[in-house]
C-alpha cells in the first residue's frame, strides 16, 4: 500500500508540474506582446492602417489638417484616373505656359519640352516620380473643361474637391493641382491614407506609384522624337523591402511628407507621414512606422 501511495504521488507532481508549464504557456504570448512598442516619429502629424481590413495600427495628429507639398497630386492622378472613357495613349502637346509657370514658381519639374506630344500615360510618370507640376498643369489642363486654359484648371480643381467629398476625406481641400496653393490646400494624415488605399484600386497607380524609374519615347514638335527619364523621389522604392509606393511632398509650410505602402505576404500596411524636419527623417518615420504596423 505504501509504494502504492507514492506511486499516486509522483503522479499528482507531474500533472501539477505540466499544469504549471501550460499556465506559462499561455502567458507568455500576452507578455511577447506587451513589448511592441508605439513607434516616435520626428513628423508633427502620421497616420497607418492595415490596406485590408481599414484597421487604424498608428495615430499621431491623424487629423489635424496640413499643408500636403507635392502629396496631393495622389489626388491629382486619381482624378485622372477616374475619368470616363480614359485614354492613356491620348497625347498631349506642351505648351508654353507649363514651363513658364514652373519657371515662376520654382517648381518640380518632368522637364517638358514645348512643342513635344506626350501621351497621358507618360504624363502619370512625368506627374509622380519626378514630381513634375509641369506635367500636372498638362493634366489639369487636359481633363479640366471650359474654353480656357484658366478655366479648365479651374474645372480640374473643383474636380479634386468633389472627388475628395464623395470619399469622405472630410479634412481635405485642394486650392492647386499640385500642392503649390495659396492657403487653402490642404489634408491630414488619414486622408491622405485613405486617398491613396482608394487610388491602390486602379491598375494604372499600382504601375506608376512601384516605379523606381523609367525612360519615355516622346514625339517632338518637328515629328522626330527624344527620351525622357525619370527617377523617382520615394527613395523607399528600392531600400525597403515590399515597398510599392506611394508619392512624396515637400515645401516651406508642408516641410517633408510622404505617402507609403508595403506588402509582405498577404498583408498591406499604408500610411501617411506630414511636416517631417527632412528626406532622411521623413523616411525614417515612415520605415519605423511600416515596421511597427507589420508586427500588430
Amino acid at each position: 500500500m505504501i509504494t502504492g501511495i507514492r506511486g499516486i504521488r509522483r503522479v499528482s507532481t507531474v500533472v501539477i508540474t505540466g499544469g504549471a508549464v501550460l499556465a506559462a504557456g499561455a502567458f507568455a504570448a500576452p507578455a511577447e506582446a506587451a513589448t511592441l512598442k508605439t513607434p516616435t516619429i520626428v513628423a508633427k502629424g502620421g497616420f497607418v492602417m492595415n490596406n485590408g481590413t481599414g484597421k487604424t495600427l498608428f495615430t499621431k495628429a491623424a487629423d489635424t489638417r496640413r499643408s500636403t507639398g507635392s502629396t496631393t497630386k495622389v489626388m491629382t492622378i486619381r482624378v485622372v484616373l477616374a475619368q470616363k472613357n480614359l485614354n492613356l495613349d491620348s497625347k498631349v502637346t506642351i505648351q508654353k505656359a507649363y514651363s513658364d509657370y514652373i519657371v515662376s514658381k520654382n517648381a518640380s519639374s518632368a522637364h517638358l519640352i514645348v512643342g513635344d506630344k506626350v501621351t497621358v500615360r507618360q504624363l502619370l510618370y512625368g506627374l509622380m516620380l519626378p514630381s513634375g507640376c509641369d506635367a500636372a498643369y498638362a493634366l489639369a489642363d487636359k481633363f479640366g473643361s471650359g474654353s480656357t486654359r484658366a478655366a479648365r484648371v479651374k474645372s480640374f480643381i473643383g474636380k479634386m474637391n468633389s472627388t475628395a467629398k464623395s470619399l469622405g476625406l472630410t479634412n481635405t481641400h485642394f486650392d492647386s493641382f499640385d500642392g503649390i496653393g495659396s492657403g487653402a490646400n490642404y489634408s491630414t494624415p488619414r486622408d491622405l491614407t485613405k486617398l491613396a488605399s482608394n487610388s491602390l484600386k486602379y491598375s494604372m497607380f499600382r504601375t506608376v506609384v512601384k516605379t523606381k524609374s523609367t525612360k519615355q519615347k516622346v514625339t517632338t514638335k518637328s515629328g522626330g522624337y527624344r527620351y525622357m527619364s525619370w527617377t523617382n523621389t520615394n527613395t523607399l522604392l528600392g531600400s525597403y523591402s515590399g515597398t510599392i509606393g506611394v508619392k512624396t511632398g515637400s515645401g516651406p509650410e508642408a516641410k517633408y511628407c510622404l505617402v507609403f505602402a508595403a506588402t509582405r505576404g498577404s498583408k498591406t500596411v499604408i500610411g501617411t507621414v506630414l511636416a517631417s524636419t527632412s528626406v532622411a527623417n521623413r523616411t525614417a518615420d515612415a520605415k519605423k512606422l511600416l515596421d511597427y504596423g507589420f508586427k500588430k
